[in-house]
């Protein structure tokens, strides 16, 4: 009885997240990557830690906004973060040197853009918007 109430903890931590409407992230860079390719959906990989204030802000805030509500499905989100080992060689490769920073893959897996830094949840929403119609035009 105790392993299945402990099983369930990771399981309720993220059905939480979800249900305060933020997107499905995964946290794993390659696996995010392989999603896109195999959906065929552009890749959002957010490169945060816990104690960084503004890429909470853009967590609890901005993803979860009615502005943005409407890209969750659009998207595969992959929530990855900074401080952890894992991480280092996406963070090299994409030049990480601030976070919050918001990497933009197309579904071919290569950067198609990104964003250093806090926006509100309007400017977000722009940003997304921006990457569907890059991709539409390689199309």
């Amino acid at each position: 009885m105790l392993a299945a109430a402990v099983a369930g903890l990771p399981f309720a931590a993220c059905a939480e997240e979800a249900a305060k409407g933020g997107p499905v992230f995964l946290h794993d860079y390659a696996k995010a990557v392989e999603a896109g390719k195999k959906e065929k959906k552009p890749v959002i990989v957010i490169f945060s830690a816990t104690w960084c204030g503004p890429c909470q802000q853009m967590k609890k805030k901005v993803y979860p906004s009615d502005a943005v509500k409407g890209f969750h499905d659009k998207f595969i989100w992959a929530y990855l973060d900074a401080d952890e080992a894992a991480n280092e060689k996406p963070m090299k490769d994409f030049g990480v040197s601030g976070i919050p920073h918001i990497e933009f893959l197309g579904t071919d897996g290569k950067s198609v853009g990104k964003q250093v830094g806090a926006s509100s949840p309007e400017d977000f929403a722009k940003k997304l918007d921006g990457v569907l119609k890059k991709g539409e035009e390689k199309k």
